[in-house]
């Protein structure tokens, strides 16, 4: 894998949670729906990364009450790249497809990469993702801007890459404003910042901003990330 193509600079972050239907699930439908997904590496022009899977663990009351089961992550160079991806007919062959006869929710948020230093993914990466809505009176943009603040004083706490912004696609974020992702190179690495001094301290000093957090963990399959190496999950 190329980590170029996965750490665009200033990449557009664009996430869908799927809550697959049971029945989906024991029939085989979902494995499908996530193969016909990670086909579109090859089929739509401008889509740097995907990686489509299941959710290793849901970690926030909130991921808990919202219930995905898999999810699609995908990284564009720009907002244009990603428009296109959306109205590409082999990404609406797919999701009319596979993925909305087979799902009972879905979530979607999109956001343009604020931190200062790219974030790649790489086969067996683990990747935190956090979704958060804003307090009331508290700007999003207040937000980004004191997570780009902790973030540098944390330092790559044991590892970790990050990307975070603001959500530019309220139609459905079920309310989420605010993106980011940390990359580590294994689970025991993810595990590992559990506790860590600089982290907590991180999460202190945000946690008065926020309304609701959204938090779930994924491992990047064996080889998804490339856009000219399609996966299969």
């Amino acid at each position: 894998m190329s980590s170029s193509s996965s750490a665009v600079a200033t990449p557009i972050e664009h996430f869908v949670l799927f809550k697959a239907r049971p029945e989906a699930v024991a029939s085989g439908a979902t494995a499908a729906m996530i193969s016909s997904l990670q086909a579109l590496a090859t089929a739509v022009p401008g889509l740097a990364y995907i990686h489509a899977g299941p959710v290793l663990r849901l970690r926030s009351p909130a991921a808990e009450a919202l219930g995905p089961t898999h999810l699609l992550h995908s990284r564009y160079a720009t907002k244009e790249d990603l428009a296109s991806y959306a109205t590409h007919p082999a990404h609406v062959a797919a999701v009319q497809g596979h993925a909305l006869p087979n799902v009972l929710d879905i979530t979607a948020v999109d956001w343009a990469n604020a931190a200062p230093l790219p974030s790649p993914v790489a086969p067996g990466s683990a990747v935190r993702l956090t979704l958060a809505k804003a307090k009331e009176g508290v700007e999003v943009a207040q937000l980004v801007e004191k997570v780009a603040a902790v973030t540098k004083a944390a330092g790559d706490a044991k590892g970790a890459k990050v990307s975070f912004g603001e959500n530019f696609s309220p139609a459905r974020a079920k309310g989420y404003q605010f993106g980011m992702v940390a990359v580590f190179d294994s689970v025991e690495e993810l595990d590992a910042v559990e506790g860590d001094g600089k982290v907590e301290e991180a999460k202190a000093a945000v946690r008065p901003l926020l309304d609701e957090v959204m938090v779930l963990d994924f491992v990047v399959g064996p080889a998804a990330g490339d856009a000219s190496t399609p996966a299969s999950l």
